[in-house]
């Protein structure tokens, strides 16, 4: 069985999706996003510079088209079996499995990137990748700290990133070097996504995907805030919702996934950063990345 993986923030580079705009179906899309954004937003990604690319208005969208519009230049060659998105991927993924229809995913992830841009600058907040702990002992001193701090992306076996306020990812950090962590390093990130200090965000989200259409999937989908399976649109409306408070239970997604038949996994948009995780998780697991070359 086939698996489709949608990359999340952090996979954008400049350059990403210009081999695409050659493709006449890929072009009319790009175009057609440009419409809804109301800036050139393909011009951004085909050439822009790394600064321009960080922009909270472009980075989720750009990433969103990389792979949607990847995905469906694909035609006849994109079969999934099931499908799965990192964080903001899981809005690729749904429109690849024609679950969310292309312009009502872009306008989510437009207004998902504002709420969260909105929530951030309400406190002040990060995150911070923690590795070589388990995954007990990174909850149980979140767990301990005063201060707002969570298991926020469990991305593979000993690698989980925390978020949470300034002080409370701090307190971690040092708790959880002496702990015996690798390493705890503070990302350059503007706030503490999948933390309940995203509860502004969610609530401006909330009202946006509850009047959205949303079809069943292809295919199940595994979505990130409790690694099952889905395909009825009333679930998949819920878990979105919960999604930007709650934890991306990556490496719990692909042990499902594989548990469940998958036999290949292909990475659809920017970078390679889930193949990666994906063999993290299980060495032996065949991971490419989609090509319409």
């Amino acid at each position: 069985m086939k698996a489709y993986l949608f990359p999340g923030q952090g996979a954008q580079f400049s350059g990403m999706g210009k081999e695409l705009y050659e493709n006449e179906k890929a072009k009319a899309l790009f175009e057609q996003a440009n419409d809804i954004i109301g800036f050139r937003i393909s011009d951004i990604m085909f050439a822009g510079s790394d600064e321009e690319l960080k922009e909270t208005k472009v980075t989720q969208p750009a990433i969103f088209l990389h792979s949607v519009i990847l995905a469906k230049t694909l035609g006849e060659d994109f079969k999934p079996d099931m499908v799965a998105g990192h964080s903001l991927g899981e809005f690729s993924a749904l429109v690849a499995a024609s679950a969310l229809s292309f312009e009502d995913g872009l306008k989510l992830v437009i207004a998902r990137a504002n709420a969260m841009q909105k929530a951030c600058e309400l406190q002040p907040s990060t995150m911070a990748a923690i590795l070589g702990l388990a995954d007990e002992v990174v909850e149980k001193v979140c767990e301990g700290i005063d201060e707002v701090v969570v298991a926020a992306n469990y991305n593979c076996p000993g690698q989980i990133v925390i978020s949470g306020s300034i002080e409370g990812v701090d307190e971690a950090c040092q708790q959880l070097t002496a702990a015996g962590a690798k390493r705890a390093l503070k990302l350059n990130v503007g706030g503490a996504f999948h933390s309940p200090l995203m509860e502004p965000a969610r609530l401006e989200l909330k009202e946006a995907i509850e009047n959205v259409t949303v079809l069943p999937p292809v295919c199940p989908i595994y979505q990130n805030v409790d690694a099952s399976a889905y395909t009825d649109p009333a679930m998949i409306k819920a878990n979105l919702i919960t999604q930007l408070t709650g934890a991306v239970k990556w490496t719990q997604t692909i042990e499902r996934m594989i548990a469940d038949g998958a036999t290949e996994f292909v990475e659809v948009g920017p970078g390679n950063v889930l193949q990666g995780l994906v063999k993290k998780v299980n060495r032996a697991m065949p991971a490419s990345a989609a090509s319409i070359a």
